[in-house]
């Protein structure tokens, strides 16, 4: 199994001190803490997925639930034009890594400090620390992604700069320990999922819309 380098490094701090606190507590203590450091890696899975062929597919971002799907909204400020949000909710049960719903430029990427309630309240984009990451497609159409921690979360990771060309379903980040993924787009883009719909990042179609020319055909990454 995969793992992203971030779980490696979280879960050494378990690791360490089953080592050092087994060599004097005994075996109950080393296997104990042994297991923690098995579950926090376990939280950095890194699966393989098969991509959509389909040139139309916004694919998700996230492993997740649907908690909302909003159209005719307020928009996102870095285009606010996109006024159709789909919200994802992951729980620390879930695949944390994040991946590009579309094919694109990266134009602006920004890191919101904030707060960390619940990432399934209504306000939590408002309120919470987040990052929001503006694609333009080869078409010029704008899809907004915004990254927010919730209560568990303490580190939003996102690999990408501004400028960077990316592949629909490409790894990007990752949110350690749960959270949310909203993506905001465009009124001619049409949501293909509902409200408690479940879904994987990369492999799972959350709206549809001809947003470039173009044809994927169907791989793994």
């Amino acid at each position: 199994m995969k793992f992203a380098r971030e779980g490696f490094v979280a879960a050494a701090v378990p690791a360490g001190a089953a080592v050092v606190l087994g060599a004097f507590f005994g075996a109950t203590v080393f296997v104990g803490l042994a297991a923690v450091a098995l579950a926090v890696l376990l939280f950095f899975r890194d699966p393989e997925r098969v991509i959509p062929s389909d040139p139309s597919a916004l694919v998700s971002p996230a492993d997740g639930r649907v908690i909302a799907v909003e159209e005719g909204g307020k928009g996102h400020r870095f285009a606010p034009e996109t006024t159709t949000r789909i919200s994802i909710f992951m729980s620390p049960l879930n695949v944390h890594i994040n991946r590009m719903p579309f094919s694109g430029t990266v134009e602006r990427i920004e890191h919101k400090p904030g707060l960390f309630a619940g990432a399934y309240r209504a306000d939590a984009s408002e309120i919470n620390e987040s990052n929001s990451l503006l694609l333009r497609t080869p078409g010029g159409v704008p899809v907004v992604v915004v990254q927010i921690a919730g209560w568990l979360a303490r580190r939003i990771v996102c690999h990408v700069q501004p400028q960077a060309r990316v592949s629909r379903g490409e790894r990007f980040g990752l949110i350690m320990f749960g959270s949310r993924l909203d993506v905001f787009l465009p009124p001619q883009v049409r949501p293909s999922v509902r409200v408690g719909d479940r879904v994987r990042a990369g492999s799972s179609i959350v709206a549809l819309a001809a947003l470039d020319g173009g044809t994927d055909e169907s791989r793994k990454a």
